[in-house]
């Protein structure tokens, strides 16, 4: 185990120092500037849009994931691990300076998220009980090769639903074995045994859970940092300076890593926020709206609410506490260790069941990626039934696993996955753009709820199924 971790690891190192990095930023710059900044200009358009998705009926009466459904599916995938351990995992590896980082991937990446949500949406098919859609979706219909599509349904099978969601389980067991001294092979088969029963239950019921959970999850964490910012107001201004110093290589303590900063921040921001990455088109694929910038911007929204506001969380937390100089913890055990200085043992426990619900959430999202492409290549219900199974079987895997190889794993998974899609939303961004132009040319002329029409756009109106 320890020699394929160490090979797995000098695969990632190679990956992530000299490709990934470069092509995210500089994606997420060109994106930027393709939309005239459009991540900061139309957030107020964002939770307006959020505020008014809440329906999922369509105009003849059926049930339809609606656009609030889908936003929290997609949150539900990315407010996990990420946020609570991969921040930890950050800050433990790369110093404050990560966090800086973060923050940077996060509002340059929104782009990027725009991007790839509506394209999603400008390309979805029909499927049984819901539109069904997607970068493999798009790399088939949008760029006429079906060979990409199924190399990219591949790559997510393998990372979403089998190497993250091993990760996922993997903090749940930890945080659980720290809290309440729990044996990992118990908790890891309750949590197989939940995930066999959600999944079995489809999207709409996928859906449900987590338009239930999410809110209340993040919610309620979100208060507790809130209280923990309060208690140490006057700590701010300090732990500012000190991640832009530590990002820059300003602060003596931590100069030599501003490299180490810079990756882990990307990896971890990523890993959290998945903005390029090519999953949360899937599920915004399925949302019923009457433009596909509307789910662009909501998912959008989607990446500011699980860096900026949860990761920044965890992040505090972990600084005005002091324990990431103080101790050998590492992933969700140095969240917890940070948050029970802030506030005794219950800070522990409420890590523990606050990650419980986090990860978990991300586990029947992460399937329901799988699940998508899965079908995409095929629509043998054999072929379904193992896949099922076999994600289960990863949920129990990572109850046992390492937590450095089932992070590398992650790792290295994700990167081949998103280099697949950033080619494919570089090449197909014409039309992200030309559909964020319309949407603005109708609401200039006071159409208060946009619609598209594929008649705009006649060079491959003939290929929109949906619209």
């Amino acid at each position: 185990m320890e020699s394929l971790n160490t090979f797995i690891a000098s695969i990632n190192d190679v990956l992530w120092s000299y490709v990934l990095i470069v092509m995210l930023i500089g994606c997420a710059l060109y994106f930027t500037f393709k939309t005239k900044f459009l991540q900061f200009r139309m957030l107020g358009e964002m939770v307006r849009l959020l505020g008014d998705s809440t329906s999922n009926n369509n105009q003849d009466g059926e049930k339809q994931i609606s656009s609030f459904e889908a936003f929290m599916v997609s949150l539900a995938s990315r407010v996990g691990t990420g946020n609570l351990a991969g921040v930890a995992t950050a800050i433990a590896v790369g110093g404050p300076g990560a966090v800086f980082w973060m923050w940077v991937i996060a509002l340059l990446g929104a782009s990027s998220a725009f991007v790839e949500s509506t394209l999603a949406q400008l390309f979805k098919v029909k499927g049984k009980d819901s539109f069904v859609g997607g970068p493999a979706y798009y790399m088939r219909i949008g760029l006429k090769k079906p060979w990409m599509g199924a190399l990219f349904a591949v790559l997510l099978i393998f990372t979403f639903p089998f190497s993250f969601n091993s990760v996922q389980s993997n903090t749940i067991c930890a945080a659980f074995e720290q809290a309440f001294n729990f044996d990992p092979l118990i908790v890891g088969i309750v949590l197989t045994v939940f995930t066999f029963m959600i999944i079995f239950g489809g999207i709409q019921r996928i859906a449900k859970v987590s338009s239930l959970i999410v809110p209340i999850m993040a919610v309620g964490y979100i208060l507790l940092a809130l209280y923990i910012v309060a208690v140490n107001f006057k700590q701010i201004p300090q732990v500012l300076e000190l991640i832009v110093s530590s990002a820059f290589g300003w602060n003596q303590a931590f100069g030599g890593m501003i490299g180490a900063a810079l990756m882990n921040g990307i990896k971890r921001g990523l890993f959290s926020n998945e903005a390029g990455e090519g999953s949360a088109p899937n599920v915004a694929a399925t949302a019923d709206v009457s433009h596909p910038v509307k789910q662009g911007l909501i998912q959008t929204l989607g990446v500011f609410t699980d860096t900026l506001v949860i990761c920044t969380c965890t992040a505090f937390i972990i600084l005005f506490s002091g324990v990431a100089f103080t101790t050998d913890a590492n992933g969700i055990q140095l969240t917890q260790a940070a948050l029970t200085s802030q506030i005794g043992n219950a800070g522990n426990i409420f890590v523990a069941v606050a990650i419980m619900f986090f990860a978990f959430s991300s586990i029947i999202g992460n399937y329901y990626y799988g699940e998508a492409n899965v079908r995409y290549l095929t629509n043998n219900k054999t072929v379904m039934l193992v896949f099922r199974l076999l994600v289960c079987g990863m949920v129990m895997f990572g109850a046992l696993a390492s937590l450095d190889l089932a992070w590398s794993l992650a790792d290295l998974c994700m990167a081949l996955m998103t280099a697949c899609n950033l080619v494919a939303i570089v090449l197909l961004s014409k039309y992200a753009v030309l559909l964020y132009k319309d949407y603005m040319t109708q609401k200039k002329q006071g159409v208060k709820d946009p619609v598209f029409k594929k008649e705009s756009m006649p060079d491959i109106q003939n290929d929109l199924e949906c619209w």
